[in-house]
């Protein structure tokens, strides 16, 4: 389980996927993929900041609500917390590789599958 943000950043840089950045914004340590919001931990609670529309939301809180909750702030946003110490590295790494790819401008996207023999 990856239980604060100094892992889930250590884990998010080993996937070693280009285009990843560090940076500060609102002063604290967060990662970018294609220089958009990427992998961060929230300023409000202990946990991780991922990326969900409202209906997965929904459903991941409703499943697992120990584990996936929402604090206010992120209400209008379409992202999910998850409980530091409750992230399951398997979910960890296949949802950041997705937002991953979401971020890619898709003609770059489509160059770095042609020559990555990715999909």
């Amino acid at each position: 389980m990856i239980r604060d943000w100094p892992q889930l950043r250590d884990f998010a840089l080993s996937l070693n996927l280009p285009q990843i950045t560090l940076a500060t914004p609102w002063g604290h340590e967060a990662l970018k993929a294609h220089g958009k919001m990427w992998c961060y931990w929230s300023a409000y609670e202990d946990a991780a900041v991922f990326k969900a529309d409202r209906d997965e939301r929904d459903m991941l809180m409703q499943a697992d609500p120990d584990t996936f909750f929402l604090h206010p702030h992120y209400a209008a946003y379409p992202l999910v917390l998850v409980r530091a110490g409750r992230i399951e590295p398997d979910w960890a790494r296949a949802r950041l590789i997705r937002q991953w790819r979401d971020a890619a401008p898709k003609r770059w996207l489509k160059a770095w599958d042609d020559q990555n023999g990715s999909r």
